[in-house]
């Protein structure tokens, strides 16, 4: 990864589930004077980027970074070691605990269409 990948990747994680302009994206990853001299440097980059499966389009021209595979599965956490223990110790079975999804998850705030009257 050489630099203008990189400086790009570092300004996407501030941007975590959000999509980022491809201007914007050359405007504050390489600093006002290189956008003033080039503004669409950041775009073989940002293809170079796709290919290599690091970020993700929209398809509009908006970027953002790809979430690795073991950030999109809902792993179960512990608050910490010792409520670890202390669930552990209760000898209750948490096997049933019920998933939450996340609320900034696009497929589970968007309403079906399938179950909707058609006009």
């Amino acid at each position: 990864m050489d630099a203008d990948e990189r400086a790009i990747c570092d300004y996407l994680k501030s941007w975590p589930k959000q999509y980022v302009a491809g201007r914007e994206i050359a405007r504050r990853a390489g600093g006002k004077r290189r956008f003033q001299q080039e503004p669409q440097w950041a775009y073989p980059v940002l293809a170079r980027l796709i290919e290599e499966r690091l970020i993700e389009t929209d398809g509009l021209g908006h970027f953002r970074l790809c979430r690795r595979d073991d950030q999109k599965k809902n792993k179960g956490r512990w608050l910490s070691p010792q409520m670890r223990r202390i669930l552990e110790r209760s000898e209750k079975d948490f096997s049933e605990v019920l998933q939450v999804p996340e609320p900034d998850d696009p497929a589970s705030s968007e309403p079906s269409t399938e179950d909707s009257p058609s006009r």
